[in-house]
């Protein structure tokens, strides 16, 4: 939702900046409206474009960064939920079933969670899942030391889910600093309100001013949504878990 808003206020400000400097150059005194004035703020509007180009394009590469450790990083964790089911299977499949339930209990509810606000694993019904699964583990009664080993492994196979699933849950917030937008914000309203500054009064001008807006809003959209690996338009896919589910349930 942040960054609905955040695009929102960017193509409100960009439209005021392009269209209201526009509209406001003929009440604005002669001596303000020269030719060197006007060539010194297209001057620091210029240095602000390569400015502003190179702030969005870090902003997309740690957005992208942030996406593509979140999908590696879900990636790992079924394939750690996988070895930690087949290890129970190897233990025992009758002994082991109640953990064996308990995981794909939890497992369903990641799958289903990964698409919505509060995803994959954060929620206090998925940490009560994960709590019932290690019990069941410790009720084993191991009779010899071959399955005392396998029992040892089985809790180690449980530490690293339980540290990947909360990885995992500080990687679901944006990385990109709410400063940094603002300050990029505030430079695309100086580049456009120059632009705006002594346009032409025609639909066309408007209408290009528009489009441009709405692009660049959009843009800083995408960015943000792409921070955000578990929400939005852009998200990690929960196809991962899905075929968890489907290994656990055979």
């Amino acid at each position: 939702m942040r960054d609905v808003v955040v695009g929102l206020i960017v193509l409100a400000c960009l439209l005021a900046a392009s269209l209201g400097s526009r509209a406001l150059y003929e009440r604005i005194p002669e001596r303000h409206r020269a030719a060197e004035s006007e060539s010194v703020v297209r001057l620091f509007a210029s240095f602000f474009v390569v400015m502003t180009s190179l702030v969005i394009g870090l902003m997309l590469n740690q957005a992208r960064n942030t996406l593509e450790s979140a999908d590696k990083g879900v990636h790992a964790y079924a394939v750690q939920l996988i070895l930690f089911d087949r290890a129970m299977r190897h233990y025992g499949v009758e002994e082991t079933a109640p953990a064996r339930r308990a995981l794909l209990a939890y497992t369903q509810q990641a799958a289903r969670r990964m698409g919505q606000s509060d995803p994959v694993i954060s929620s206090a019904t998925a940490e009560s899942l994960l709590r019932d699964t290690i019990e069941a583990v410790r009720k084993l009664r191991p009779g010899d030391p071959a399955h005392v080993k396998l029992q040892e492994e089985l809790e180690r196979h449980y530490s690293a889910i339980y540290e990947m699933r909360w990885s995992l849950v500080e990687q679901s917030e944006g990385t990109v600093p709410a400063a940094l937008v603002v300050m990029v914000t505030l430079w695309l309203v100086l580049i456009f309100a120059s632009y705006g500054f002594r346009a032409p009064k025609n639909v066309f001008v408007a209408a290009s001013f528009l489009v441009s807006s709405v692009l660049i809003a959009g843009a800083i959209y995408l960015i943000l949504d792409m921070d955000v690996p578990f929400d939005g338009l852009i998200q990690v896919s929960p196809a991962p878990l899905e075929r968890v589910v489907a290994e656990l349930s055979r």
